[in-house]
C-alpha cells in the first residue's frame, strides 16, 4: 500500500484500537498494516495516548517486551457522565412514562445503543478497579445493559433464567422473595456458566426493594464466586422501605411518582450529580 502521512495513519490505528476495546494488539501488526516501523507507530501511540488523555475518551494501555503490544481503554470521563445521567434523568421525568405500579417505561432507553454505550462506559469506571472476571444480569431488560458493560470492561457477559433452558444442561436453580412484589419466584443458571473463585459484577435495570439483588447473590453463593460489586441502573426511593442489600452502585434514583398527579421525579444519585 502507499505510504501514509502521519494523520492518516494515527486515525486508521484509532479506529483499529477502538473496535477491538480492551484486546492488546502487537505493535507488529500495525507496523505491517500500516508500513512503518515500529518506532513510528511507538510515536504515533504516545501522541494518541495523549490526545486521550486530555480529552478523557478513554486511555491506550501499553505492554512492552515481545508479547506486548497496545489496547484501547474505553473510558468516560466524569464531566461528561454527569451530564449524560442528568439528561437522562430529565428523559424519564416525565408523566408520560409512568407506569402502573410505581415503574417509569424504560423499555426504549434500554434498548437504544446511544443511550447504552455510556451507561456501559459509567458502570465499567465505577468497577474497572475490581478486577472483574465476568458480568452476570438476570432476564431480560437487563441484558443489554449488561452486554454494553461487560464490552467496556473487556469480560464476559452471563445471563440468570427465570426458567431452566434445554440447551444450557443441568443447572442450579434457587427461590426468591421479589422485593417489590413480595411473591416468591425462581431464578436459575447453567451449572456450565460460572467457575467457581470468578470475579463477578451483578447489573440490572431497576432495584425497588432489592429482593431480585439478593436473589442473585444467593445463587451466586451457590457457584462459589465472589460478587464483588452490584450496579443498577436506577433505584426506587419512593417508599420508606429500605433496601434489602447493601453496597450497590445505582446511577439514577427514582425520588418522586405520583400517578394521580402525573409526577415523576428522576435524578442522578449523589455520586453523579
Amino acid at each position: 500500500m502507499d505510504k501514509m502521512k502521519r494523520a492518516e495513519r494515527m486515525v486508521a490505528a484509532m479506529q483499529i484500537l477502538m473496535s477491538k476495546p480492551n484486546i492488546l494488539i502487537p505493535l507488529t501488526i500495525l507496523a505491517e498494516r500500516f508500513g512503518a516501523a515500529k518506532s513510528t507507530i511507538s510515536e504515533d501511540l504516545l501522541a494518541l495516548k495523549e490526545s486521550l488523555h486530555s480529552t478523557g475518551q478513554g486511555r491506550l494501555e501499553t505492554v512492552s517486551g515481545a508479547a506486548g503490544g497496545v489496547r484501547y481503554i474505553p473510558e468516560i470521563s466524569r464531566g461528561e457522565a454527569r451530564e449524560f445521567l442528568k439528561e437522562l434523568s430529565e428523559r424519564l421525568s416525565v408523566k408520560e412514562r409512568i407506569l402502573t405500579g410505581s415503574f417509569l417505561y424504560m423499555t426504549d432507553l434500554l434498548y437504544d445503543p446511544a443511550v447504552l454505550r455510556p451507561l456501559g462506559l459509567i458502570f465499567a469506571g465505577a468497577f474497572r478497579e475490581k478486577k472483574l472476571d465476568v458480568v452476570v444480569t438476570i432476564e431480560t431488560k437487563g441484558i443489554p445493559l449488561a452486554l454494553v458493560t461487560a464490552e467496556a470492561l473487556g469480560v464476559p457477559m452471563v445471563i440468570i433464567r427465570h426458567g431452566n433452558k434445554v440447551t444450557e444442561g443441568s443447572a442450579v436453580s434457587i427461590n426468591y422473595v421479589s422485593g417489590s412484589s413480595k411473591r416468591i419466584q425462581s431464578m436459575s443458571l447453567g451449572r456450565r456458566a460460572l467457575e467457581a473463585g470468578k470475579r463477578v459484577l451483578l447489573i440490572d435495570d431497576f432495584m425497588k426493594a432489592g429482593g431480585t439483588a439478593l436473589g442473585m447473590v444467593n445463587l451466586m453463593q451457590e457457584f462459589e464466586v465472589n460478587v464483588v460489586g452490584i450496579g443498577v441502573l436506577m433505584e426506587s426511593l419512593t417508599e420508606n422501605e429500605p433496601k434489602i442489600v447493601h453496597q450497590y452502585c445505582s446511577l439514577l434514583q427514582l425520588k418522586e411518582l405520583d400517578p394521580v398527579h402525573g409526577l415523576a421525579v428522576v435524578t442522578p444519585s449523589s455520586d453523579f450529580s
